[in-house]
């Protein structure tokens, strides 16, 4: 069983005064301390901060953004963070948006509210040089045609839900990415390895085996929130939308060790969108689940919905983990 539960809105702050959603999440101890997206009167986004208690009651929030745009290439936004903790460090990866190409940057920090911007971590490529070094199905030069076509020959290629596992594996970063319509993985050993000659060498030698989720049927899937481990295995939550553009809430499970290899997928959503509140907003009929918190046997997945609210759904872990076993 799932209970839903509308936690969040926009308030009358500048800077979210025309929604909040998608929130990064990091939990310590009974709390959950959480980074939305919010949009301003101007439709720019930056990050705003809550934080919960374990009975997913709002007990601080912050009337001014904890991450603004400090850069060019995020001057229209930063936006859907993910927050994970490897070792001592934490880190935040974001969509950078200038207003027509959207990167991935992250930020990383000892401190979740000190954290010191890096950059840019994703391709800075253009779609029309991804066509040409690309070795993968025909669905991914169908996507970069797409992007070409909607939005012009320089295009970069759009990065999107793009976050780390919390813990190394085998020695090395393992990171969720997004090359649509799929959900890939690809693992290093530090990040002054990623640059643009490793991208080539990625989507040129790799694509094909980096391929994790695929998607099944409808428009794409998509990452959601930062993997969750168990005894059985990487717990992932991600999103899945259908031909009529509507984003369900979606999990599957991958191997401890070579989290390539996937267990187990549900073959219907976990949860769609059936609440008002979820059907109605700036886009209608999207839960887009990017954060996880767990309270003993208690799961919750915080997510946007209709790109104006965030909603939280509660289930049992153990449960969950059963009809995935």
């Amino acid at each position: 069983m799932i209970k839903k539960k509308l936690i969040l809105e926009k308030t009358d702050n500048e800077f979210e005064i025309n929604g909040v959603f998608n929130p990064g999440c990091y939990q310590e101890g009974d709390f959950v301390h959480m980074f939305y997206r919010a949009i301003s009167s101007t439709t720019n986004s930056s990050i705003g901060y809550a934080k919960l208690n374990k009975h997913n009651e709002i007990i601080e929030r912050n009337s001014e953004p904890i991450i603004k745009r400090d850069f060019d290439y995020e001057r229209h936004g930063v936006e859907d963070p993910r927050i994970v903790k490897v070792d001592d460090t934490f880190y935040i990866f974001y969509v950078a948006y200038d207003g027509k190409n959207a990167l991935t940057a992250y930020a990383t920090g000892s401190d979740l509210f000190n954290i010191e911007k890096k950059g840019i971590i994703s391709p800075t490529i253009k779609y029309s040089e991804v066509k040409k070094i690309i070795h993968g199905p025909q669905r991914y030069i169908d996507q970069a045609d797409l992007y070409i076509k909607n939005v012009g020959e320089d295009i970069l290629f759009w990065s999107k839900d793009v976050f780390l596992f919390p813990e190394k594996i085998n020695g090395k970063f393992y990171m969720m990415i997004r090359v649509l319509p799929d959900i890939q993985i690809i693992s290093f050993n530090n990040f002054d390895e990623i640059n643009n000659d490793f991208w080539i060498n990625y989507f040129f030698k790799g694509l094909n085996d980096s391929i994790v989720i695929e998607c099944l049927d409808g428009r794409h899937v998509g990452g959601g929130c930062p993997p969750i481990k168990t005894p059985d295995g990487w717990l992932i939550i991600f999103h899945s939308v259908d031909s009529n553009r509507v984003y369900h809430t979606s999990v599957a499970l991958l191997d401890l060790d070579n989290p390539l290899k996937v267990i187990s997928r549900l073959k219907e959503p976990l949860f769609s969108p059936t609440e008002d509140w979820e059907k109605e907003g700036a886009v209608p009929n999207v839960v887009f689940a990017t954060g996880t918190a767990i309270f003993d046997d208690r799961l919750c997945i915080y997510y946007g919905a209709a790109d104006k609210r965030i909603g939280v759904a509660e289930l049992s872990l153990k449960g969950l983990l059963k009809k995935l076993c």
